[in-house]
């Protein structure tokens, strides 16, 4: 039975990443006889150029009939002066909270090959490997009402609301609990109760669910101490959950423990599992067309499409093992360059990957 995967390239270095991910897909879909289908869409500034708003309805409808989604990167300059409302940006959120993709989980795996790499001394981050879970739907990125208000005095306001209902504090903490079950049994939980009534709620519905897993050693962290540790301790951490803001700040300071967000895949799932496959790092406009932009990201983020929506788990390892055996001959896009090592572009480095398979 065939599988249909919606690919959106997205803005900047997107179409370029994407381009090389596809080119491994496409091996390993003969290598496995999976019987993928690929079509494209257009999402964030290309959907904007050419429908004028940054997701339309049909590519929407495609996107909610598809049995996954890799996508790209969106957004840049070209763009930055839209309303709020029609930003590039915009069309991922409405892509994700259409299909209801709640569950953000980031893998934060450093390669031993790029341990030099590391800002952090080698041997605080050697071994690392942790998963972050950033439930994705709710929370003050997406609370009501918001805006920004002229007041009595005259004076402007900006106002967000920060809320959970037990319902989505549960659902992301069930999937973070079985995470960790099949990983190290420890589930970090990332609040401010000290400060928000909401993480109160929070921990509260984490400590219920604790005793339904056991064999999990559940534990809570402030999220300023969380930020601290992920750079003194990382290791420490087996699997992290925490809300959408907290989830996005700390996700993006765990990929530069292995050297490079260019390294970092992600997936946002739904309660089924289906999903979107995304590289963890933006759409870099400045070294868009250059062909120097890291798609290992990209390719990893294939690999895990394949692992959770897909369920080819064999197909996922081929890739990840390819990936280790590139790194492995030395090749590095310039973000991952070190001493001794053979700088290549984007499109080598996929070439080297599907060569590896």
């Amino acid at each position: 039975m065939s599988k249909q995967v919606l690919v959106l390239p997205g803005d900047g270095i997107g179409p370029e990443i994407v381009a090389q991910a596809r080119k491994v897909l496409d091996k390993i879909n003969a290598q496995f006889q999976l019987g993928l289908q690929f079509e494209e869409g257009l999402l964030g500034g290309a959907a904007i150029d050419a429908f004028g708003v940054p997701l339309d309805e049909a590519t929407l409808a495609r996107a909610a009939a598809a049995d996954a989604i890799l996508m790209g990167s969106v957004g840049g300059p070209k763009w930055d002066q839209l309303g709020r409302a029609i930003r590039p940006e915009q069309g991922l959120l409405k892509l994700r909270s259409s299909l209801k993709l709640f569950a953000n989980l980031r893998p934060a795996i450093l390669y031993p090959q790029l341990a030099d790499a590391s800002t952090l001394k080698r041997d605080v981050v050697s071994g690392l490997d942790l998963l972050i879970v950033r439930e994705l739907t709710g929370g003050i990125y997406f609370g009501e009402p918001r805006g920004i208000r002229t007041l009595p005095d005259g004076e402007r306001e900006g106002y967000n609301t920060y809320k959970y209902s037990e319902s989505e504090i549960e659902r992301i903490g069930r999937n973070a609990f079985e995470m960790a079950m099949k990983r190290g049994k420890r589930l970090c939980s990332v609040d401010k109760a000290n400060v928000l009534e909401v993480t109160v709620l929070w921990r509260e519905v984490m400590d219920r669910l604790a005793p339904e897993f056991p064999d999990v050693e559940l534990t809570h962290m402030y999220v300023d101490n969380a930020a601290m540790q992920l750079v003194k301790a990382p290791k420490q951490f087996d699997v992290i959950v925490t809300g959408n803001m907290f989830g996005d700040i700390l996700s993006d300071a765990a990929a530069m423990l292995t050297g490079s967000i260019g390294m970092l895949p992600s997936a946002s799932l739904d309660k089924n599992r289906r999903g979107l496959f995304e590289p963890c790092h933006g759409s870099a406009p400045d070294i868009a067309g250059q062909d120097v932009a890291n798609p290992l990201a990209t390719i990893l983020s294939a690999a895990m499409m394949l692992r959770y929506s897909l369920d080819q788990e064999d197909a996922a390892k081929a890739i990840e093992r390819a990936v280790s055996a590139v790194l492995d001959q030395g090749l590095r896009t310039g973000d991952i360059m070190s001493e001794g090592m053979q700088r290549v572009g984007t499109e080598a480095m996929g070439d080297a990957v599907v060569a590896a398979l």
